[in-house]
C-alpha cells in the first residue's frame, strides 16, 4: 500500500460525496424502509427490537436479580444501558456497512453511480435508528436522575466521531466483503467476540493489571462505549489527563484506518460490476 494511492483513494470518495447531500439523505430513509417492507409497523421495528432487549435487560436486573449489584456506583441496568445502546449502532455499522455494497449491487453497475455513497447511506440508515435510541436512553437517565449535566454535551463528539469511524471503516470491510464471501462471514463471527471483549457489560477501566488495561486501548469500540458513559454517567471531561493515552492510540488508529480504507476502495472499485 503507498501513500499516494491511498491519498488518491481519499480524493476520489471525497469529490464522489460532492452535491450528493440529498440524494444520500433520500437513500439512506428508504434504506431504512426497505429493510422492514411488508410489515405493519415499518421502520419503528428498527427501535422497538433493541428496545424490547432493554427491556429484558430491566426487567432480568432491576426485578429478577435483586442481587445484581453495582457497576462504579451504578446499577447494573443503568451501566449496561449506556455501554448497549452505542453497541446496537456499531454491531449494525459493522455487519451492516460490510453487506452494503453487495446488498446494493444494482448500483454498482451504473458506471455513473459514486459506489463510495453506498457506504455512507447504508451507516446513515442505521445512525437514525441510533438516534432513537439515544434519546429513549436519555430519558431513561434523566427520570432515574443521573442526567441532565453539562458534561452530556460531549456526547455529541462521540456520536459523530463514532458515525465516521464505522463509515471509514466500510471502506475497507464492503469493498473486501464483495470481492469475498468468506470475508463477509469472518467478520459476522468476530462480532460476537468483540461483544464480549468490549465493555459493553463491564468496566475496562476496571481491569488490574496496568499491560492488559492498556492492550484494551486498542479496541477502538472500547472508546466510544467508555466514551458514553464519562459523558452521561462519569462526568469526565475529554480532556482529561488520565485518558490521554487512550485517545492518542485511537485517533492512530483512526488515521490509519482513513489511509487503508481509501486504498482498498481505490484498488477495488473498478473490478466490483465484474465481481457483482
Amino acid at each position: 500500500m503507498t501513500k499516494t494511492t491511498s491519498s488518491a483513494g481519499l480524493i476520489d470518495i471525497i469529490s464522489e460525496h460532492k452535491g450528493q447531500r440529498k440524494k444520500i439523505w433520500m437513500l439512506a430513509v428508504n434504506d431504512l424502509i426497505k429493510k422492514y417492507k411488508g410489515s405493519a409497523m415499518g421502520p419503528l421495528w428498527a427501535l422497538i427490537k433493541p428496545s424490547f432487549t432493554l427491556f429484558i435487560l430491566w426487567f432480568a436486573f432491576h426485578v429478577g436479580i435483586r442481587g445484581s449489584g453495582t457497576v462504579n456506583g451504578f446499577p447494573r441496568f443503568i451501566f449496561m444501558l449506556v455501554g448497549y445502546v452505542p453497541w446496537f449502532f456499531i454491531n449494525e455499522a459493522i455487519i451492516g456497512g460490510s453487506r452494503s455494497i453487495r446488498r446494493n449491487s444494482q448500483f454498482v453497475t451504473k458506471l455513473s453511480f459514486p459506489v463510495s455513497n453506498i457506504m455512507t447511506f447504508s451507516a446513515i440508515s442505521s445512525l437514525i435508528v441510533h438516534a432513537g435510541m439515544c434519546v429513549i436512553m436519555y430519558a431513561i437517565l434523566v427520570i432515574a436522575g443521573y442526567c441532565p449535566s453539562l458534561y452530556n454535551l460531549q456526547f455529541f463528539y462521540y456520536f459523530i466521531l463514532m458515525f465516521l469511524f464505522f463509515l471509514v471503516l466500510s471502506w475497507f470491510t464492503a469493498p473486501l466483503s464483495a470481492f469475498s464471501k468468506d470475508f463477509e462471514n469472518l467478520v459476522n463471527s468476530v462480532m460476537t467476540g468483540l461483544f464480549w471483549f468490549s465493555g459493553v457489560f463491564w468496566d475496562t477501566y476496571s481491569i488490574e493489571n496496568p499491560v492488559l488495561r492498556k492492550i484494551m486501548y486498542f479496541n477502538p469500540i472500547n472508546y466510544f462505549i467508555n466514551g458514553y458513559r464519562k459523558s452521561l454517567l462519569y462526568n469526565v471531561s475529554i480532556f482529561d489527563s488520565n485518558y490521554t493515552t487512550e485517545t492518542i492510540v485511537f485517533f492512530a488508529e483512526f488515521i490509519l484506518i482513513i489511509f487503508v480504507g481509501s486504498h482498498y476502495y481505490k484498488k477495488l472499485r473498478k473490478i466490483l460490476p465484474d465481481i457483482l
